[in-house]
């Protein structure tokens, strides 16, 4: 059983969870819900040892009975240095430095920089092939065993750190969203994987959305402000809860934007012909023809690995590969003198793992204004009418009250949030947003995609949106390109 008796947590000088009273029987498995901010993924971490209480007690079984999925490949320190920089996944030989799959799941993992097999001594395997195959084909992972963990997409990326928890063979699972990232067969699959978990005697506790609740959840716990709202057995018992939506767009902050200059001096934002990237002799992308006139709403969708961010990555710059195709950006032939910077600039982008690459303790504020200048981090001095554009975009995001927070103070939906603003903040002319709702609870992505719709629309902007749930996408996209193993499905 797991007890919490008045418990109080802090992150800085922020009380983050508040006189918590919450015990979980052995038998139940628990969903936790709530908005941006409400201490979710906090309670996770205290369940699973990573933060403490300043008042209260918590009474839980023994640590190592406790998995805690990671959420990226930061959880490991080596694995963390080898991801560089955020192009280094398109780039073949900088990915050859990071670990396989398998060397990861089997803790086989060289430090960066080893020239000398011979020189690491590793551990033994601490699961038989036998084990790793079993626990891998549940997860749908066996083609990634020989994979570069950087070379993955974020859903293959998710069910491979899932399966990495559940070779620990634990008597206690903790998730955090475990369902974000992945498309609608992988989600199906985890339903199914969590279920079969729970049926072994596994315990479940885990943070989601309300409409991605396993039916092995047997409890579900609403949080609001770093306190307990409400406790049900039934995902139905929060319906008014869930849509009650009351955020609303301010008509003054968008005539404050609208005087913001945008180039939209271009027909084609891009023009696609034949394309291909290759990496081992496998197509990632294969022969695709697109265009994308200006103006045009378009959804890119596709199943997990199907080469979605590759495309994307041709379109920001960020993929060497671009040089050997032929295609143009902004009406202007890919290789033909422009820069990285120069095609970045017409571009607002959200990707799921650019939060990745800014330090930790950078302020919201100051990673917001790094979107004026396409970098991980502000490294200048903002002049003020920079920091008026800023301090608007903070405004339309409904995230002022958080600016002078850190990064890593912030929920995994705030986190969101200062993203999208940045993506925003420069009002580019091609918005590139790669599941640009990932970790925002139901209120927050009604109000980014109307805000995103309203946007686009009024600004003239074009848009390409990633996502693999329908009702997340902005009503103004009329146009869709499907891809299945790099190619064109429709």
């Amino acid at each position: 059983m797991i007890t919490f008796d008045e418990v109080s947590i802090q992150k800085g000088d922020r009380t983050v969870l508040s006189g918590i009273n919450w015990h979980a029987q052995k038998s139940e498995n628990w969903a936790i819900i709530g908005g941006n901010g409400s201490g979710k993924s906090t309670f996770l971490e205290a369940i699973a040892s990573k933060i403490f209480p300043v008042k209260g007690k918590i009474t839980k079984p023994n640590y190592a009975e406790i998995a805690f999925v990671a959420k990226d490949y930061s959880f490991n320190r080596i694995v963390q240095a080898a991801t560089q920089y955020y192009q280094q996944r398109f780039n073949s030989m900088d990915a050859e430095i990071a670990p396989t799959v398998r060397e990861i799941l089997q803790n086989q993992i060289k430090p960066i920089g080893t020239f000398d097999e011979k020189s690491v001594d590793l551990p033994p395997l601490p699961f038989t092939e036998e084990e790793l195959l079993s626990k891998a084909d549940l997860l749908k992972i066996t083609h990634l065993l020989d994979r570069k963990i950087v070379t993955l997409s974020n859903g293959e990326t998710r069910r491979t750190l899932i399966t990495l928890s559940l070779l620990q063979q634990p008597k206690i699972l903790l998730l955090d969203n475990p369902f974000v990232g992945l498309d609608v067969e992988s989600r199906e699959i985890l339903h199914q994987v969590l279920n079969k978990i729970a049926i072994s005697g596994i315990q479940i506790i885990m943070v989601t959305t309300p409409k991605e609740v396993p039916s092995c959840i047997t409890n579900i716990i609403l949080l609001k402000d770093g306190k307990i709202k409400k406790t049900a057995t039934q995902i139905t018992d929060f319906q008014q809860v869930i849509h009650n939506s009351s955020l609303k767009i301010a008509p003054e902050i968008l005539s404050i934007i609208k005087q913001i200059p945008a180039k939209n001096d271009f027909e084609f934002a891009l023009n696609f012909r034949n394309v291909s990237v290759i990496y081992k002799d496998i197509n990632v992308v294969d022969n695709v023809n697109w265009q994308v006139k200006r103006g045009e709403k378009w959804a890119l969708m596709g199943p997990n690995g199907s080469g979605k961010s590759t495309i994307l990555s041709l379109i920001t710059a960020d993929n060497p590969q671009g040089y050997q195709n032929d295609y143009d950006l902004f009406d202007r032939k890919r290789g033909t003198g422009e820069s990285i910077w120069d095609v970045k600039y017409r571009i607002g982008y959200v990707s799921p793992e650019l939060h990745l690459y800014f330090t930790r303790t950078t302020e919201v504020w100051k990673a917001v204004a790094s979107g004026l200048f396409d970098s991980a981090g502000l490294f200048k001095k903002l002049s003020e009418d920079e920091r008026t554009t800023t301090d608007s975009y903070l405004k339309l995001l409904n995230i002022s009250h958080l600016s002078e927070r850190k990064i890593y103070q912030l929920s995994t939906g705030e986190q969101r949030q200062v993203f999208l603003a940045r993506a925003l903040v420069k009002n580019p002319p091609l918005l590139l947003l790669d599941e640009p709702c990932q970790g925002l609870d139901y209120e927050h992505v009604l109000y980014f995609r109307d805000l995103v719709n309203e946007l686009v629309v009024e600004l003239d902007k074009t848009l390409i949106y990633v996502t693999h749930y329908e009702d997340e996408i902005p009503a103004c996209v009329d146009k869709r390109l499907k891809l299945n193993k790099g190619k064109v499905i429709f």
